[in-house]
């Protein structure tokens, strides 16, 4: 839903707007748990939940919840054979959960830049409908009445799903029963910091803001840092790592890349970052400069467990050299490490 608040503002200023949302995928479905599409009743439309003329129907399924104000499923089963025709990459089922309007929970944690999970009660031995909200700071709330124990295990199942970063269903045990669930996450928004004003973080910066990465740039060189060759950065900072870094404020969203080779900066830079909780620290630099920066911090009493956090040479390897396909690299590695892949040992 976050990636498509512009156009259901748009959308809501000219009156009701509701939602569907793929609450379930069973085999291969081009868009996953937490895909969204919003319409109005006269069938203008954003947002997606499988990429083809499903959307047709689901957008008739909207205007019919908004004229009845009734919520509903759809499921939409679809052969290998009737794949493309159904507007599907391949066969696949996936459910759909259909609402009169979107709900001032979803939209608050949609807005928000903070991590929180909406869990909503969608079918079984449970108040159905019935919402609880999971903020990131371990507070919840709830849209109407919960069994504690209930409520007690969205928390959990909440608490869990945010950590993936993944939205999902999934059946929990309440006091009269199973109760499906459906936890829709939307994660902290990551920031990408980048040390060193060099024409890899202009590119950085260009592909990350469509990937909702909030891009931050430092440098200790003012020549560097500029407007002119940083126009999309959501900020500039002019100073040493340590300052950079305490005035950004680095969190378990942040995502660390070390660009200015030279080692007064770098290297402060790496032991800063290698003693926060950033989920990604990239460094660049040649394998036999990895090496030796391994070596260094192994001197300066940085653990086995704290040197594995250092992605270098930075980013996956596509056989790019321009700084574009570089950064794409990165990018890619970045992308891979937040969502739990396993990546080979380039180091």
């Amino acid at each position: 839903m976050r990636d498509i608040l512009t156009d259901y503002d748009r959308l809501a200023a000219a009156g009701p707007v509701g939602r569907a949302i793929v609450t379930s995928v069973w085999g291969s479905a081009p868009r996953p748990e937490g895909s969204s599409l919003v319409a109005t009743a006269d069938g203008r439309m954003a947002g997606s939940v499988s990429g083809g003329c499903v959307e047709g129907a689901t957008v008739e399924a909207i205007g019919a919840a908004i004229q009845t104000g009734a919520p509903c499923f759809l499921t939409y089963a679809v052969t290998q054979e009737r794949a493309w025709e159904m507007g599907l990459a391949c066969g696949g089922t996936i459910k759909v959960f259909v609402e009169p309007r979107v709900r001032p929970d979803v939209l608050a944690a949609a807005r928000s830049g903070a991590g929180s999970v909406v869990a909503t009660v969608l079918e079984g031995a449970g108040p159905v409908g019935t919402s609880l909200v999971y903020q990131e700071d371990g507070s919840t709330k709830t849209s109407g009445a919960l069994a504690a124990e209930l409520a007690a295990a969205m928390t959990a199942g909440a608490k869990a799903a945010l950590a993936t970063l993944a939205s999902r269903t999934a059946t929990i045990t309440g006091p009269n029963g199973a109760v499906e669930v459906f936890y829709e996450v939307y994660p902290r928004q990551p920031t990408l910091i980048l040390f060193g004003g060099v024409h890899i973080a202009a590119e950085l910066v260009r592909l990350a803001k469509p990937l909702g990465f909030r891009t931050v740039v430092a440098d200790g060189r003012e020549a560097f840092l500029t407007r002119e060759r940083f126009p999309d950065a959501d900020e500039l900072i002019l100073g040493w790592p340590e300052e950079a870094f305490s005035r950004v404020g680095i969190d378990a969203a942040s995502c660390i890349c070390l660009l200015s080779h030279d080692p007064k900066f770098d290297e402060p830079a790496l032991d800063y970052a290698l003693r926060s909780p950033a989920v990604y620290i990239g460094a660049i630099g040649s394998r036999k400069t990895q090496s030796m920066r391994r070596d260094r911090l192994r001197a300066s009493g940085f653990t086995e467990a704290d040197i594995a956090r250092l992605h270098g040479p930075i980013g996956l390897d596509l056989g790019g050299r321009s700084p574009a396909e570089i950064a794409l690299g990165i990018l890619a590695e970045i992308t891979a490490v937040r969502y739990g892949r396993v990546l080979p040992t380039r180091g």
